[in-house]
Formats: structure tokens, sequence, C-alpha cells
């Protein structure tokens, strides 16, 4: 078991400290950012979710992947005290059956090693460690509280964009119950979360908003390299979305409608063509995930995880073969479960009856909109709008991706966090825009 009495001796000086800090914060930016006033809520709110996911991965589910995570990087930074060579070999990348052989009962015996993805977590984990005191709570906390930064982000971005949707922007990037739990442990998925945040602010500023500095263009390097390393579909979610939003603001400089017409269809299949170029040529960087393999790397994920020891705690979207037809038959079954599921009646245990009563409201939202739009107006409204298309597009080839190769609940919940926070922000954006045109009070 690795929490411990320690865990909770340390806790409350962490929550102090960070607390201080957080407030500092908050005061040095609220009179010229009124949007600090949300500053210590949202991180605190996150804090609390990285305790949860603690005490529940320990007394609920009695260990797991954080749990591995803590053991894995607990055994790499053991090695430093054995052999300090080794150490820095394994932290640099070298994950191989000899440096493997140096794990022993002092160090301990890492639980992911195979998996380069996974083992990449791990080691990112390790300062942590040392940070924490060894405490596996607290290195849950300081891992939500430097990641906080890029959720941070994204919610100062699109108030930046549609600065009257404040309330509803704190609700779908800082307060979302499933984002805050599953996006604050000791998972890979909380530093994804944070650099997709990095990525969308800096990409922005950089290319959209015209800053060009060093900082943004580090930070947009990082974040993707960061993608790369842990889950590189990710950034294949990402790519379309920015590719199309910065050949729309670029589109809106041209006066004239039938220019603007022509020229659309030019400008996204370039930048479409540029993506895949470049996807194209990283593929020894993306391994099973490039480009001629990530197809095969989906049907294999998707069967595998149909199989009986998950404990049929999975849904089924139907066989399908690694071709661009084969998984686009499947397209609107994988999209609808990633974002709306599991569904009241898929809900076998607590954790996803609170998922399934998140996602009764995301899809009844959706509904909603799609039929005072009338459907095509949905679309037509998204299109209007660049930053409103990058996040709903994101959402969509992000879930695509996420049902096409997930048949396990379990593993969906978590999965799907990066995309949700969007595709929320964006139905509340849609929402206002709806009751401006027909000016109308709000319902929801």
């Amino acid at each position: 078991m690795v929490l411990t009495i320690f865990d909770f001796l340390l806790i409350p000086i962490y929550l102090l400290v960070i607390y201080y800090f957080a407030s500092r914060i908050q005061h040095k930016n609220i009179k010229d950012k009124p949007l600090y006033k949300w500053y210590t809520k949202g991180l605190m709110v996150k804090i609390f979710g990285a305790i949860a996911v603690c005490l529940i991965y320990q007394l609920y589910y009695t260990g797991g992947d954080t749990t591995n995570y803590f053991e894995t990087s607990k055994a790499i930074a053991n090695l430093l005290y054995k052999d300090s060579y080794i150490f820095w070999d394994v932290i640099t990348g070298n994950n191989s059956s000899e440096n493997y052989s140096y794990f022993d009962s002092n160090t301990g015996i890492p639980v992911y090693w195979r998996d380069d993805k996974t083992v990449y977590a791990a080691r990112l984990f390790v300062p942590l460690f040392f940070l924490s005191f060894q405490s596996f709570v607290v290195m849950a906390i300081l891992l939500s509280w430097i990641c906080y930064t890029g959720i941070w982000r994204l919610f100062l971005l699109f108030n930046d964009v549609f600065p009257a949707l404040e309330k509803q922007f704190a609700i779908s990037f800082l307060f979302i119950p499933s984002v805050v739990f599953w996006g604050s442990g000791l998972l890979k998925d909380t530093i994804t979360l944070s650099a997709v945040g990095w990525y969308t602010y800096h990409f922005y500023y950089f290319f959209i908003k015209k800053k060009y500095n060093i900082k943004s263009a580090i930070f947009i390097f990082v974040s993707s390299y960061l993608l790369i390393g842990i889950k590189p579909y990710i950034l294949f979610a990402l790519l379309p979305g920015s590719i199309i939003w910065l050949s729309n603001e670029r589109l809106k400089k041209i006066q004239s409608k039938v220019l603007r017409s022509i020229a659309a269809p030019f400008f996204i299949s370039i930048g479409v063509g540029l993506g895949f170029f470049v996807l194209s040529q990283m593929g020894d960087v993306l391994g099973v995930y490039s480009v001629d393999k990530v197809l095969d790397k989906a049907v294999a994920s998707n069967m595998d995880q149909k199989q009986e020891y998950y404990g049929g705690n999975s849904f089924d979207i139907g066989d399908f073969d690694a071709t661009v037809s084969g998984t686009m038959s499947k397209a609107h079954l994988a999209i609808t479960a990633t974002l709306f599921r599991p569904f009241l009646w898929d809900a076998k245990n607590p954790v996803m009856l609170l998922s399934a009563f998140e996602n009764t409201y995301i899809l009844l939202l959706t509904l909603f909109l799609l039929f005072k739009l009338k459907f095509l107006g949905f679309f037509a409204l998204i299109g209007e709008n660049p930053l409103l298309l990058f996040s709903v597009l994101f959402s969509l080839f992000f879930a695509f991706s996420v049902g096409l190769a997930t048949s396990n609940f379990g593993s969906l919940v978590r999965l799907k966090i990066p995309c949700i926070p969007f595709f929320v922000s964006s139905l509340f954006v849609l929402k206002y825009l709806y009751e401006n045109k027909v000016k109308i009070k709000p319902r929801f």
C-alpha cells in the first residue's frame, strides 16, 4: 500500500504552502485582470481532485495506474543511490533490458518498463518523488499544481475571445467533475491535458495574434514534444483544427465573399497537406502511432479492450478494418461514445454513474442546440468564429480517435478528458450566440 500516515502529515503543510503562493499570484494580478478571482478556487478544486484520485485508487480500486506510476517512479529514483550513471541513462530514455537488470529489492521493481510512452511519463514524475519526500499523495498534489498552469491558460484564452462567458468558461475548464478528477492525479492524462492548454494558448498568441516571441515558440515546441512522447494521437487531433484555425483567420481578411469562397478550399488543402507531410516524416519518432501504422494500432486497441479481463465493463462500436473507409464507417459511433457515454444505463459503479450524469447534461445541451439551430444552423454558426471552429474540430477529431481505439468505459472516461472542456465551452459559446441572435433569456 503506497498511502501511509506520512502522507497525511505532509498534505496540510504542502496545501498551506501552495495556497499561500496561489493567493499571492491572485492578489498580484486581480486588479488588472479580474479573471484571477477564479485562480485560487480553480487550483484548490484541482488539488482536491488529485487527492481524491489517490484515495479512490487506494481505498476503492486497491491499486491501479496511478499507484503503478508511483512505484515505477520510486524505483527509478532509487537507482540514483545505487548507480548514478544508470539512473541518468534511464532518465534520459534508455529503458533497455540491461538497465532493467539493475533494479532489485532495495530499489524496487518498476511496474512499467516495456511501454516507452508509459515509462516516459514515469520518468517525468521522478523529480516530484524527491520534492514530495517520497509521498504518493504529495506527488499528485505537486503535479496537479504544475499542470494547472495549462488549463488556466485555456480559461484565459477563451475569455479573451468571448469575455461575456466568464462563468461558463470557469465551469468548462476549471470545474467539470470528470476533468477535475481524471485530469489531476498522478497519471499521463494530467500532463497531456496541461500540454494541450499550453499548445493552444501559445498557438493563439503566436500565429493568430501575431505576437511573435521566443517564449511562445518554445512552449509550442515543448508541449508538442510532451504529447508526442506520451500520447501522439492528441497532437494528431490538434493539428487539423490548428491549420484550419489559422487558415480561417487569413480568410477573414479577404473582403470579397467570392474570393473568400474560392480561396478557402485552397488554404485548407495546403494546410492539411502540410500537416500530413509533417506527420509522415515523423514515422521514426511516432513508432506505432506513425501515419502508416496508426490504423492498425486503433484496431488492435479496440479488440483488446473488449476482452473478458476488463470485467465486462465494455461497449462495442462493431468491428472495422485498418483502412480509411473502414474507420470512417464507425466515425459517428466513435464520436458519440467519446462525447456522451457512458449513458446512465451503462453505469455499473459510482464513478461511472457520476460520469453518466455529466454526460447526460452534455447530451441534452447538444440536442437542444441542434434542435434550436435547426442542425445546419448549428454547424454554420460554428464556422463563423475561428476559435469556436478549432475547438469543435479538435473535440470531434479527438473523440473519433479515442472512440475508435477504446471499447472499455473505465479507459474511456479518463482518456476523453482533453476534449471535454473544449466541447462543453463550445456548447456554451453556441448557446450564447443563439440567445443573442434571438434575444431570449438563458434557460440553462
